[in-house]
């Protein structure tokens, strides 16, 4: 799959703003579409916005912070999870994908887990990855944990995985900011979202960061 946004490329257009998370992933495919900036500072209102002036993260520096969204879903063990309760004040990683994905949902749960080797362990421990579904229909809490357990076995904090309804699953979307996803989940946002302790992302990743991004941002961000 092409990147569609690369960091690099910002350092050379700092007056525009780029939009990060509105492309739509289709995994295995080519096509890619784009959304509409948020107006709302909860960003419920539409996706992700990022802006390049100042670079001052590895990853994509978000043009405002966004707020730790509320979204409630059913977790792998099949119990109610409320992600601002469970959460709050702890950094975290979420993101929008499924589990027959070929090629960004792998590959991003596994630049996750390296980044998440890679950083100090006082570091790895606090930091809670959260993967909510865009297939609410294939990926049960069964299929997402066995899923996830292929990332996160040796890791210090295991993975979080969360589905429920169609209609749940849109509303998380739309809480979080991110484009919805289309053709039944598997156009998907590539945008992968870091909060920090303050319960606000200013910095997020996608196609064009790697593990090493992560890892320096997490330093930065929790460390």
């Amino acid at each position: 799959m092409s990147r569609n946004l690369r960091t690099r490329a910002r350092a050379s257009l700092p007056a525009v703003l780029v939009a990060a998370g509105l492309v739509l992933s289709g995994c295995g495919g080519g096509s890619d579409e784009t959304g509409t900036a948020a107006e709302e500072h909860d960003h419920s209102g539409g996706p992700a916005t990022v802006e390049g002036p100042e670079d001052s993260y590895a990853g994509l520096d978000l043009a405002e912070p966004y707020r730790r969204p509320q979204i409630q879903l059913t977790d792998t063990t099949g119990a109610a999870y409320d992600l601002m309760a469970e959460t709050a004040g702890r950094p975290t990683l979420l993101f929008f994908g499924y589990t027959e994905c070929p090629d960004v949902c792998p590959s991003t749960m596994a630049d996750v887990a390296v980044a998440l080797r890679s950083v100090d362990a006082a570091i790895a421990e606090q930091v809670q990855v959260v993967f909510v579904t865009t297939d609410p229909a294939t990926d049960t809490p069964e299929v997402l944990g066995e899923y996830l357990g292929n990332f996160d076995a040796d890791l210090p904090t295991r993975f979080v995985g969360l589905t429920g309804d169609e209609a749940a699953v849109v509303q998380a979307q739309l809480a979080a900011g991110v484009p919805q996803a289309e053709d039944e989940g598997r156009l998907h946002s590539t945008l992968l979202l870091l909060y920090g302790a303050d319960d606000a992302a200013r910095v997020a990743f996608d196609t064009g960061n790697d593990w090493r991004d992560i890892a320096d941002d997490l330093g930065a961000i929790v460390g």
